[in-house]
C-alpha cells in the first residue's frame, strides 16, 4: 500500500509542473497482487466527480461483465493508462466532453502505469480497448479488433488479456455476443489459475 501511496504522491507532484496541472487525478485502485487487473483509457466525467475510475455507464458494463466471469469490483485492481480525463469544448453545448487521450498525455502518464502494473503485480492484465492495449502491449501497430479474447505472454508472470472497451457494447449492440465470448475465455482463462 505504501508503494501505492508513494507513486500518487509523486504523480500528484509531477502533475503540478506539467501542462495538465488544472486537472483532477482519478487513481487506481483494488487490491494488491490480484489475479485480475483491469486497465481503461481514461476517466470520464463521472469518474473525474468521485475520484473513482470505472464509476459511469461504462463502469456498470464491466461490473455486469465481472459478475460473468465470477469477480465482484472489490476482488480485482482497476485503473486506466491516463489518470485525468482528457477533453475538448463541445461546439454545440461549450461545455468539455470526453476525447480520446493524445500521444503527450499517454506518454506523460505510462511511466506511472508501468510503476502501477510492477508493484500490484496481477496474475492477469485486462486491457479495456486501444490505448491501454497499445500502451501495455509496447506495440503501437496492435489492435483490439485483432487480437481480443486472445491470451498472451506479457512477461514471465503475467498474462495479457485484451477486450473491447465495455463502452464500445454501448455504443455498436453487434459486439455484445463477441464480447460475451471473450467474456467466457477470460472465465477460463482465470478458473485454470
Amino acid at each position: 500500500m505504501n508503494q501505492q501511496l508513494e507513486l500518487q504522491k509523486k504523480l500528484t507532484e509531477a502533475l503540478k509542473n506539467s501542462v495538465f496541472a488544472q486537472k483532477t487525478l482519478v487513481f487506481g485502485e483494488g487490491v494488491h497482487t490480484p489475479s485480475l487487473m483491469m486497465i481503461g483509457e481514461a476517466p470520464g466525467g463521472d469518474e473525474e466527480k468521485q475520484g473513482r475510475p470505472f464509476v459511469g455507464k461504462a463502469g456498470k458494463n464491466l461490473s455486469s461483465f465481472l459478475e460473468i466471469i465470477g469477480f465482484k469490483r472489490e476482488e480485482i485492481y482497476i485503473t486506466n493508462v491516463v489518470k485525468l480525463r482528457p477533453t475538448k469544448v463541445s461546439p454545440k453545448t461549450g461545455k468539455p466532453v470526453n476525447r480520446p487521450p493524445s500521444g503527450e498525455e499517454i506518454d506523460f502518464f505510462l511511466p506511472y502505469l508501468q510503476e502501477e502494473i510492477h508493484f500490484i503485480s496481477p496474475k492477469v492484465i485486462v486491457t479495456l480497448g486501444n490505448v491501454p492495449l497499445k500502451s501495455v502491449s509496447g506495440d503501437k501497430s496492435i489492435t483490439i479488433g485483432e487480437v481480443h479474447g486472445k491470451p498472451f505472454p506479457l512477461r514471465k508472470e503475467a498474462v495479457l488479456f485484451p477486450l473491447y472497451h465495455p463502452a464500445a457494447v454501448i455504443y455498436n449492440r453487434a459486439l455484445t455476443q463477441i464480447y460475451q465470448e471473450d467474456l467466457l475465455t477470460l472465465k477460463e482463462l482465470l478458473s485454470a489459475l
